[in-house]
C-alpha cells in the first residue's frame, strides 16, 4: 500500500492541538496595516479554531498531523 501523503500547504498553515483540534493564524497581517484600525489588528493576532463543518476536509489534508 502506499503512504498517505501530508497536503504541504496546510502543513505550514495548520497546527494540531493535544486535543486533535486544529489552530491557525489570520491572514491580512503582513502589510498595509497603517488603514487598519487597532482593534482589528488587536484581533488578527489572535489565533483561531477550525469550525466543526472544516474538520473533516482537513483531516483528509494532514492525516498523520
Amino acid at each position: 500500500m502506499p503512504k498517505i501523503k501530508t497536503n504541504r500547504s496546510a502543513a505550514k498553515r495548520f497546527k494540531k492541538t493535544g486535543t486533535g483540534k486544529f489552530v491557525y493564524n489570520k491572514s491580512h497581517k503582513s502589510h498595509i496595516l497603517t488603514k487598519k484600525t487597532t482593534k482589528r489588528k488587536r484581533q488578527l493576532r489572535q489565533p483561531q479554531m477550525i469550525k466543526k463543518s472544516d474538520l473533516k476536509e482537513l483531516r483528509l489534508l494532514l492525516p498523520n498531523g
